[in-house]
Parts: structure tokens; C-alpha cells; sequence
């Protein structure tokens, strides 16, 4: 029998709601691969009654612009008793009255990802049925993104507001990030990510086919965040910023990715917005993900498991290794069929472009498991992550006649305090013994050579006592004046005659050393067990124009007995702390009804702060764009209070993201987190 049909009712509101995709909106159906979904057939007038036994006509699925049966990206499928879940499948039944009949399908578990078209065919007839977006399915067992814990799916995909960690790793700081995977036109952006990256230029059906595989896709994102091979979303920029967007201005993926699909390449990234952003692609197209930040992270350009460290006598740094002073990646959760089972689980991914691979900017995924257990021969780029997180670390120093002398090494001061936002929380969850062993414990050193076999070195550097260490202030807020110390104890039986140098400079994140902003020396005797001290004041008026919007200072000290040949060197970089921005709501917020929000930030300044703007959003209270509102200059060491309302579009748990801006005093940022009340009505 054939259906005579009048047309086809997607169900999108129910289908959307089972399928965890509400959030999208009820515009489109969007699904989940290996979880049934539920159409209406609706019969025309005097029809047939339909009767399953005695059916003819063919489902008919098809993706990307050319689909074949070969690359699994068009199938065909009959109707069965019950659909199965492990391939394209469908049943049905027909309502009492005979004037519909509804139809369960059910998608394979690996099917490929993206946008299909549904057809129905009868005979030589084919009539199209609509179009669905299919994405990846923590919730079904049977797909490479599953994840058994409710929380942890609700976190890592369905969770639209993060925190990101900054800082040092002494002073750590969460940043409030909208990643907002489901705010209008995300998915189609992310959708087109894919369909801009070089391999689906090159063989779109093999593309297409292969996006039924996580790995694959994440390391399409990996390449596609960066701008550095194609035309992908952000442009990297660590030097001075002079046009575009300077990175720490983002407070939200959404803005970057709708520019980016207006315009191309936005302008401009570091490691924790290319992470954010790959975050947000990565929840859109349904896989579990979470940022995560690495303090103490080392870039090996050589990639022999060492960062040498090269200095003149006067501290400059002369070497292409460095340690950051934090990095951020992302992790993605899936199997991994082509390790194996025991190299399931969080993969670590990074966009951010440092080195090639394969002939691309990408780095991942690679298992964290086999980064912890120093199986570097396990793609992808396990051993450049492994050294950022455990690479050991050697301090030279270069004499004026070329000869290089070692002055110190650590095998611990790499991969320290690494985090990632906890479950269902805003604290911070640290994860270090995921990537590592405790540090300097028999395993870790174990897994430590290990992983230099892998790389055909077998020499090990090991950590020396350095009798030169650095002492901070107790209140270190940017605009005041404070007191550092290096202090210099003398570990020999014999009297040292020493150079004693110690001098601070403003530092970017990434370790690029900017301008000097204080020096002390002095010539100092120090007798065999006793110490010597060496003050250095920083000043406001000094480190005010250099520092960075980091708010960054590296402090160095050297001490060199060159009768002696002995050499001792230490680092310290310290963050300034920043103000905080206060956040009131003066009333509850409901949809539609105006919520206002009081705002109060003190000027830690000894200047006046010019150029002033807070900047507001929040995904269902702000719209797509955030608010940003300039107001009169601030004067120095004076608290502002500003009033701004909003109009929520969008009932639930939101997170209302704040951040001030102005010429001199940039990046603070804050958060609210803000229940929105469904409508009141007042009519009678």
C-alpha cells in the first residue's frame, strides 16, 4: 500500500525535549544520534487506512552535499515491528481514526553528525519529509561520547556559563566565561566550522562521513579555531595590540563566533579564548567538554623533554624555550577505538597554534591517560602535551666568552596546580594527578624516563638546592607601592664575595619578557651560614605604564661569586591583585519584566581612570549581545556606583557577566548568578 499524504509534522517541540536540544528553540528538529525521535504523518482525506503489514515505502536519510550509500552518508531504511539502536531504523502505527500515522526513528550511534534531509520513498515517488540536525549523545551508551553520570552531562555539554583559571599558580583566579552553545545561530556557525576546514575542501563526502568519528572532529576543531592554516575563527596575538579586540575584553564565545561567520578571522586570540570558544563548538556538536589550565606550562620547541632555559649576566632570557606562566586547553570526552579501552576517557585538545602538526596548527587529542603513564608514541601530540606538563627544566647561564654554565634545574617547578572548573560548582577543581604522579615520586620519575626513551634520550636533569630565593609583599594591589626581597644564603663552609643583582620587568602570560620597571644591586660579603638581603621597592609610577593587562611582573635575582665559578639564579612572577566589582540585583528577576543592577567598583589608582565602560550580558537576559554602556572619568582612590537594567527573555538559572573597562585599569570582571521567574500576569 502507498501513503497518500498531506504533509509531515516534525514534532519539534516534544523530539527537541527528549533529545536535550530544547535550549536550541523549537524553530528546527535537532536530535541525538542513537536516540529515537517521533514524526506525524498526516493522511489526506478519504484515504487508506494504513495498515504496517502491508507498507511499501522506504525511509531515506541523506548528509553533506554529495551523499552515497559507501561513505554512510545516505541511507535507506524500511519499517520494522520496533526500531533498534544499533542502526537507522523505524516503526509505526497508525492513530485510531486512521487520519495519521506516527513514525518512531531511530538513528545509528556513530552516524556521521551534521544536517540531513529526510525523504520518503514509494516506488519512483521520493517526497521530502523535512530537515533535522543530528549531533553527538552523551545520554546513549552506545555512542563514543557517552557519559554515565547525569551531573557530568549536564556540566560538560548542557552547561552554558564556566570558569576559566588565570593567574600564577600562587595565585590562582577564576574567570566568568558565557560559552552559550545555544544561543541563536551557534549550531549553524559550528556547522559551518566543519564545513570550512581544509579536508572537507578537499573531499567533502569523506569529510562528512568521517564526522561520525569525535576524534576526527576534535581535531578538525583544533585546526578550525585557529586562523593560522585557513580562514578559521580567531587570530593569535601575543605582541602589542593596536586594532581588533584585545583577548582580554571576550567575556563570551557568542560574540566571537557571529563575527567570525560575518566577517572571517576574528581579531584577536590568546590560549584561554581559543580554548573557550573550542569549548562552546565542541558542547554545540554534543561532546562532553571542559577548559582547562595548566600553571607552569612548559613549550618545548625542540621536543626532547627539557626546557633549557639560556641567560646572560645580565638576566635577560635568551632561549626559545619558555615556561608560561599558565596555558589553557580543552579536554574532550570519547573512546578511543583506535588506542584502546584502557586510553578512554578525557582526551586533551589545545587550538591555540604553537606547533605543527601534520602540517597543520593543532595539537590533540591525546589521551590524558596515556599522558600520565608516558605512552608518547599514542597519537595525537601526546609528547608535546606531556612536556607541558612534565618536562624538566635546566637554568644556564652564558659567560661572555660564549661558555654556558649551569646555575640550577627542577624537575618540579612544570605542571603544577592543574585546573578545571568543578561539577555543578564554580570551585575549582584541580586535576594534576590526572595528567602526572605526585611530583618526584618513584612513578612519576619512572614514567618521566619512560617517556624520554620514547623520544630516544636517556639523560634525566635533576633538581639542585639553590641557596638565592624571592620574598613577596602581603598586598600587592595594582596602583599601590610595594616591597619585594631576594634573599641570598650562603650553603658553603667558605665566605662568598658576591655579585647581588635583582631586578623586576613587566611579563605577558606566555613568558614574553617586556620593560623593566625596578633594578638593585650591591656587591655583598656573606660568611659560610648566613644570608644577605636585597630590597627592591616597586612603585606605581614605574610599573604603571608597562605592566601588561595581565597585570604581571617577573622578578629576577642573580648572584655570582666569579672566583668561585658560583652561579645561583631565581624567578618569581607575581600577579597584581585587581578590585572587585560588587553586583546587586534590586528586585526579582521575571521575563519580560525589567531587572535593575547595581554596580560599584573602587579606582585603586593614585590617577584618574578615563574612557570608563562596563560591559553586561547573559544568555536569556541581555539577548545575544551584551550591553555596553560608557560613563564620566572615575578619580583615583574613589568608589562608582552605576545602575543598569535589563529585560530577561528566558526563565531558569542564567549567569549575568559584568566587566569594567577604562584606559588604565582593564580586565575585571565579575559575575551573578541570577533565577528568572516565569511572568507574573496582573490581569484579572
Amino acid at each position: 500500500m502507498t501513503l497518500d499524504m498531506s504533509r509531515c509534522d516534525l514534532n519539534i517541540k516534544s523530539n527537541n525535549s527528549s533529545h536535550h536540544t530544547d535550549l536550541n528553540g523549537e524553530e528546527r528538529l535537532i536530535v541525538r544520534r542513537g536516540q529515537p525521535f517521533n514524526i506525524t504523518l498526516h493522511l489526506k482525506p478519504g484515504s487508506e487506512e494504513f495498515k504496517l503489514a502491508e507498507s511499501s515505502f522506504t525511509f531515506v536519510v541523506e548528509t553533506g552535499p554529495l551523499p552515497s550509500e559507501e561513505s554512510g552518508t545516505k541511507v535507506s531504511f524500511s519499517l520494522r515491528d520496533t526500531t533498534v539502536d544499533t542502526e537507522w531504523s523505524a516503526s509505526a502505527s497508525n492513530d485510531p481514526s486512521g487520519n495519521t500515522v506516527s513514525v518512531s526513528i531511530s538513528s545509528s550511534p556513530d552516524a556521521p553528525i551534521g544536517l540531513y534531509s529526510l525523504f520518503l520513498e514509494q516506488g519512483w515517488e521520493k517526497a521530502s519529509l523535512g530537515q533535522f540536525i543530528l549531533l553527538f549523545n552523551s545520554w546513549c551508551p552506545r555512542d563514543a561520547v557517552y557519559m554515565q553520570s547525569e551531573s557530568k552531562r549536564e556540566e560538560y555539554v548542557l552547561a552554558q556559563h564556566g570558569q576559566i583559571y588565570r593567574g600564577t599558580y600562587k595565585r590562582i583566579k577564576g574567570t566568568p566565561w558565557h560559552y552559550g552553545q545555544f544561543e541563536p545561530g551557534i549550531l549553524d556557525i559550528c556547522l559551518k566550522i566543519l564545513d570550512k576546514n581544509p579536508k572537507f575542501v578537499c573531499d567533502p563526502d569523506e569529510d562528512c562521513s568521517a564526522r561520525r568519528n569525535p576524534v576526527y572532529v576534535t581535531r578538525v576543531l583544533s585546526t578550525m579555531i585557529n586562523s593560522e592554516d585557513d580562514r578559521g575563527v580567531l587570530v593569535g596575538e601575543w605582541d602589542e595590540i593596536l586594532d581588533g579586540v584585545h583577548p582580554l575584553d571576550w567575556i563570551d564565545s557568542g560574540e566571537i563566533l557571529h563575527l567570525w561567520a560575518e566577517s572571517g578571522p576574528v581579531r584577536y586570540g590568546q590560549c584561554w579564548v581559543f580554548a573557550a570558544v573550542a569549548c562552546t563548538v565542541s558542547r554545540a556538536l554534543g561532546i562532553p567538554c571542559r577548559v582547562v589550565t595548566n600553571f607552569g606550562s612548559a613549550h618545548d620547541t625542540d621536543a626532547n623533554l627539557v626546557i633549557e632555559l639560556l641567560f646572560d649576566e645580565s638576566g635577560n632570557r635568551i632561549s626559545s624555550d619558555s615556561i608560561w606562566n599558565f596555558h589553557v586547553w580543552v579536554e574532550s570526552w570519547m573512546t578511543r577505538p583506535d588506542l584502546g579501552p584502557e586510553y578512554d576517557g578525557w582526551q586533551a585538545s589545545d587550538p591555540t597554534p604553537q606547533e605543527t602538526s601534520d602540517g597543520l596548527f593543532c595539537c590533540g587529542p591525546a589521551s590524558v591517560k596515556a599522558i600520565r603513564e608516558g605512552e608518547l608514541t599514542k597519537k595525537y601530540d601526546a609528547p608535546f602535551i606531556f612536556a607541558e606538563v612534565n618536562a624538566d627544566v635546566v637554568n644556564l647561564l652564558q659567560l661572555p666568552d660564549g661558555e654556558f654554565v649551569k646555575l640550577s634545574g627542577s624537575t618540579k617547578s612544570v605542571g603544577q596546580f592543574i585546573s578545571t572548573k568543578a561539577v555543578g560548582t564554580d570551585e575549582r577543581l584541580d586535576i594534576t594527578h590526572q595528567y602526572k604522579y605526585p611530583e618526584g615520586s618513584k612513578e612519576e620519575r619512572q614514567v618521566y624516563e619512560k617517556a624520554q626513551h620514547h623520544n630516544k634520550l636517556h639523560q634525566q636533569q635533576q633538581e639542585e638546592e639553590s641557596g638565592l630565593h624571592i620574598k613577596l609583599a602581603h598586598d600587592m594591589v595594582v596602583g599601590s607601592d610595594f616591597e619585594v626581597c631576594a634573599v641570598l644564603t650562603n650553603n658553603y663552609k667558605k665566605t662568598r664575595n658576591c655579585t647581588f643583582v635583582f631586578f623586576a620587568r613587566a611579563i605577558s602570560y606566555n613568558g614574553k619578557q617586556g620593560d623593566s620597571c625596578g633594578f638593585a644591586s650591591d656587591k655583598v660579603k656573606v660568611p659560610s651560614g648566613q644570608e644577605r638581603r636585597l630590597s627592591l621597592k616597586l612603585q606605581y609610577d614605574s610599573y604603571g605604564s608597562v605592566i601588561t593587562p595581565d597585570r604581571l611582573i617577573q622578578l629576577s635575582a642573580i648572584a655570582f661569586d666569579k672566583k668561585a665559578t658560583d652561579y645561583h639564579i631565581a624567578e618569581k612572577t607575581i600577579v597584581l591583585d585587581e578590585p572587585d566589582i560588587d553586583i546587586k540585583l534590586t528586585e526579582k528577576a521575571a521575563v519580560n519584566q525589567p531587572v535593575t543592577a547595581e554596580l560599584s567598583l573602587w579606582n585603586p589608582l593614585p590617577e584618574l581612570l578615563q574612557d570608563c565602560s562596563f560591559t553586561i550580558g547573559g544568555f536569556g537576559l541581555t539577548g545575544v549581545k551584551h550591553v555596553t554602556v560608557k560613563y564620566v572619568p572615575f578619580q583615583n582612590k574613589k568608589s562608582k556606583h552605576y545602575k543598569k537594567y535589563f529585560i530577561p527573555t528566558r526563565a531558569g538559572s542564567s549567569v549575568l557577566l559584568v566587566s569594567f573597562d577604562s584606559d588604565k585599569l582593564k580586565n575585571i570582571k565579575s559575575f551573578a548568578k541570577v533565577v528568572v521567574e516565569e511572568s507574573i500576569s496582573t490581569e484579572i
